[in-house]
């Protein structure tokens, strides 16, 4: 049973793969890395990539993978949508944050570096309140500049201006960094708020996905 990731930087691999390492030893893991998605849904928006992410999760399918995970917060609602035609389970990254986002209690910040994940990121808590029948209140940042550094390769100053982001917010339950570059900024804050970022969670859900396959196929062989 493979597990499918499907990125948009090739800066999370070694993230996933370590995750892999710690946690699921003997699962493999095929890494999809195609950073044009995600230019083009920030130029066109998300649903312009929508038939070239059904394309390649179909190639990725027909070489085996038995489940996907989309890593990047702008374009995973599009790939979700797509488990139907490709038949597998195609799973948001960001899914199980958002929902211990909502239990985490009614006022949930969203952090992001990149202004096209601020909607779709907001749009997925609010449909996990919906779903866990709570109510919550969504507020959205933008990290002004962050971008124009993790695009320089200046891993360090991007992962300051976003800690410095999360320590301003006061008036929150809970912060979530939408994008799973921001993960590491989490070890930066001082925050005494909880900050929730995907790449675990996001892993877990995949790597549960394919225990669940591999059992269902053993029990039926």
């Amino acid at each position: 049973m493979t597990l499918a990731l499907l990125h948009t930087s090739p800066v999370h691999v070694p993230v996933y793969d370590a995750l892999r390492d710690a946690h699921e030893p003997g699962l493999a893991l095929r890494h999809l890395v195609h950073e044009d998605l995600l230019a083009r849904a920030r130029a066109e928006g998300p649903g312009a990539v929508a038939d070239d992410i059904r394309a390649l999760l179909a190639v990725a399918v027909a070489d085996g993978a038995g489940v996907v995970v989309c890593t990047c917060s702008t374009i995973s609602g599009v790939a979700e949508e797509q488990a139907a035609a490709v038949g597998v389970p195609v799973l948001r990254g960001d899914r199980p944050m958002a929902a211990r986002a909502v239990a985490a209690g009614e006022r949930v910040t969203v952090i992001a570096t990149v202004a096209s994940t601020l909607g779709p990121s907001a749009a997925l808590v609010a449909e996990e309140a919906a779903r866990a029948g709570r109510t919550v209140a969504v507020r959205t940042v933008l990290v002004d500049g962050a971008w124009e550094r993790f695009e320089a390769g200046d891993r360090e100053g991007y992962l300051d201006l976003v800690a410095a982001a999360v320590d301003a917010v006061t008036d929150a339950d809970v912060i979530v960094l939408a994008q799973p570059s921001l993960a590491d900024a989490a070890d930066r804050v001082r925050t005494p708020l909880p900050v929730l970022s995907s790449p675990r969670t996001g892993f877990e859900a995949g790597a549960a996905a394919c225990g669940r396959l591999k059992n269902a196929y053993g029990e039926g062989s």
